[in-house]
């Protein structure tokens, strides 16, 4: 049921999944680096990564995983590399002295792109909580299986739209052009933030 309360909801949701983080970083990254293509790929990558956590959601699957710290902190430690492994590379980039390139944080063919984007969602247990916490936000206590699809479906969408977006924005000839005169610049933002996130996820508190 689509109340004024859920579209506020929605509506904080879409903010969230565009504000600056590894999902979005990354596809800033690799749209401006590699083109729309692979841009898309990686994309597609996160949002079959958040659709995984979106669905396990809806099945109880993560209150399972929480009440099971151990596999919580592998996965946990798991984002922390990953995330680390990116900061360090954005951040080579960008004291680098070469400018020829610009830049090829997430190369790959389409399913080797497709990986990388899922597993950074895969891997961050931000995602996790807040598929997690949003249907005890917005759904009914007594919300059947297909009003919990519904609300998947919504929201999902949203997470769609904004990282589609970003794919079609960061992959403008403009922005090419912005990155190519600003390259180090960016580097170092995708290197703090990158590094942020996994000092974030390393340090959060999820119990």
């Amino acid at each position: 049921m689509i109340t004024s309360g859920f579209i506020a909801i929605w509506i904080a949701w879409v903010m969230a999944a565009g504000s600056p983080g590894p999902a979005t970083m990354g596809i800033a990254g690799t749209s401006m680096t590699e083109g729309r293509g692979s841009g898309l790929a990686f994309a597609f990558g996160i949002l079959a990564g958040s659709a995984t956590w979106g669905i396990a959601a809806a099945l109880g699957l993560s209150a399972i995983m929480l009440a099971n710290a151990w596999l919580f902190e592998i996965i946990r430690y798991i984002g922390v590399a990953y995330l680390g492994w990116l900061a360090i590379k954005a951040l080579r980039r960008a004291v680098s002295p070469t400018d020829s390139a610009l830049g090829n944080a997430f190369t790959g063919s389409a399913p080797t792109l497709f990986a990388k984007g899922a597993m950074i969602h895969l891997t961050n247990p931000k995602a996790i909580l807040s598929w997690g916490s949003i249907y005890s936000i917005v759904a009914p206590a007594d919300a059947t299986p297909s009003m919990l699809f519904g609300y998947f479906c919504l929201l999902y969408a949203a997470s769609a739209m904004v990282f589609v977006g970003y794919v079609f924005l960061f992959s403008s000839e403009k922005m090419v052009r912005a990155y190519g005169r600003a390259r180090r610049w960016f580097d170092f933002a995708f290197a703090g933030f990158f590094g942020l996130a996994s000092f974030k996820i390393l340090t959060a508190r999820l119990g």
